[in-house]
């Protein structure tokens, strides 16, 4: 299984330099983000990649991941919670206008549409992917997600911060091409019932999500199953199976 590893600094994030790493040579391409202060190796160093290698063999699925430039601002205390804020809905544009057309080139098809995956804030990136651009990505599967992420603002919610969070933004958004768009998409929200979990969260996206008819699912693990990578690297190999099964749109 090939490795393959590209860094560049984007002015979008203020000229920081930032790592995209890619697993795979062929396949539908997934872009998994890490948990809040990950890297883009995060997966790998977690066994996810080794748990996910019948499928990359397969030639089922290209697997890439990011820095986690969002999350990390989040986690700053020394950061102003409004830079951190605007720091989140920078990497969404970076994602957006750099990440996504380097998959599509290194996939060779400028319509292939990804796959978001992620776990605790991962799941909350990969929501939010989903959420803000249907256009690009086709599902999202969201474990043990963290969708919240007021708690780390305190009293100070911007207008970056709100157009980064859907659950703040889907409430309010109206009929239109981007909601027909979401609609077509689907997001996976699954989580367990042990240690450091928060089941309360992913029924909250549901219901949002739900409201405006955005096609969604919760699956709940048992007890067992707690916020640590080995539930996760069970439940991503049968997620993407499933999401795999389904078609693409364009």
């Amino acid at each position: 299984m090939s490795k393959e590893s590209s860094t560049w600094r984007s002015e979008r994030l203020g000229n920081k330099e930032v790592k995209v790493v890619r697993w795979g040579e062929s396949g539908v391409p997934v872009l998994i983000f890490p948990t809040a202060a990950g890297d883009c190796e995060e997966c790998e160093r977690f066994l996810m990649v080794k748990t996910l290698g019948p499928l990359l063999s397969a030639g089922k699925v290209k697997l890439y991941s990011v820095d986690s430039v969002g999350g990390q601002a989040m986690l700053d205390n020394e950061l102003p919670r409004h830079e951190a804020a605007r720091t989140q809905n920078r990497f969404d544009a970076f994602l957006y206008h750099e990440v996504l057309p380097a998959i599509r080139v290194d996939c060779r098809d400028n319509d292939v549409e990804v796959i978001a995956a992620g776990s605790s804030i991962g799941a909350f990136n990969a929501l939010a992917a989903v959420c803000r651009h249907p256009d690009v990505f086709r599902a999202a599967i969201c474990m043990s997600g963290t969708y919240d992420l007021k708690k780390f603002m305190g009293d100070e919610v911007t207008l970056d911060f709100y157009y980064s969070s859907p659950l703040h933004f889907l409430p309010n958004l109206g009929e239109g091409a981007h909601l027909d768009a979401l609609r077509k998409r689907f997001v996976l929200l699954t989580h367990g019932r042990g240690n450091w979990e928060s089941p309360e969260e992913s029924w909250r996206v549901a219901h949002v999500l739900g409201s405006k008819g955005i096609p969604n699912r919760v699956d709940e693990w048992g007890q067992e199953w707690h916020h640590d990578w080995p539930t996760w690297r069970n439940m991503l190999p049968k997620y993407l199976e499933e999401v795999l099964a389904q078609p693409a749109t364009h």
